[in-house]
């Protein structure tokens, strides 16, 4: 990644915790103009004290808010003259049945998670068009194959996956590559602000974090990935091994799927 990134500037949502902030640490290392949105100003301004860069700009925004989205661009643009690349990080999860749920946790998500990036994408792609720079969504596992319990953020992921993949054919042409990343299980604080059926944080982790990917390991393989172009990145054996099996043998992936998340009949939050 050498020199790759110096100099460009790279926008990033959801940058003050887990996958995000890792990005944020290793693009400003690599000697990149960094801009990041976040809606918790604490989180943001503790991020500003630990890196302490004068190319680093921070901005409060909730990207489901689609003049939020807009700001935050346009601000990036003021400060750093361009964007180069966009990493569509921001994210959240959910834990609830359907029959459980309110419906109002599953419009979240796709506010978030699908529509936030539509968003950021929008109002920077002019920019990105004309510096033949990148857009990056950071999906999931879950945008490949749907999960029970996660019907929403697996709806969101599905919805991200192919709207990236659409215009990806659209830019093609322009020399602007398009890539979305399936981190598989990594330690970040996604599930623990995951929703449960009244839309409030769990506030725990169902898995033994300390097991998982790093977010730094995630967040370098993400980085190469964007310098060779690649159109996909699946980061773990297991995310790999769910999108072969649920393609040739969707009966059996349903089977194994709902054994890895229930317990007794029970779903695992």
């Amino acid at each position: 990644m050498i020199n790759f990134f110096k100099n460009k500037v790279v926008a990033v949502t959801g940058g003050s915790d887990g996958i995000g902030k890792a990005l944020v640490e290793k693009l400003i290392f690599e000697g990149a103009f960094v801009s990041t949105c976040g809606r918790n100003h604490d989180k943001l301004l503790s991020l500003e004290k630990h890196i302490q860069s004068v190319n680093l700009f921070v901005f409060n925004a909730d990207v489901s808010i689609k003049e939020d989205c807009k700001d935050f661009i346009h601000h990036t643009i003021n400060k750093f003259g361009k964007i180069d690349i966009l990493i569509n990080n921001a994210g959240i999860s959910m834990r609830s049945m359907l029959i459980d749920c309110d419906i109002d946790v599953i419009k979240k998500l796709m506010d978030i998670n699908f529509l936030g990036a539509v968003y950021c994408t929008k109002y920077a792609l002019k920019s990105i068009m004309q510096n033949k720079g990148s857009i990056v969504g950071i999906s999931s596992i879950a945008g490949y194959r749907g999960l029970p319990g996660r019907s929403g953020y697996s709806a969101s992921k599905f919805a991200l996956n192919g709207w990236l993949e659409s215009i990806r054919t659209e830019l093609s042409p322009l020399d602007v590559n398009v890539m979305w990343v399936c981190p598989g299980f990594t330690k970040s604080n996604i599930r623990n602000a995951a929703l449960n059926e009244n839309a409030v944080a769990q506030g725990e982790s169902p898995l033994n974090e300390n097991s998982l990917m790093s977010a730094e390991e995630c967040a370098s393989r993400i980085l190469i990935a964007i310098q060779k172009k690649k159109r996909t990145l699946v980061l773990t054996f297991q995310g790999k091994e769910t999108i072969w099996l649920n393609k040739f043998f969707p009966r059996l992936t349903d089977i194994l799927i709902r054994k890895f998340f229930f317990k007794n009949g029970i779903l695992i939050k």
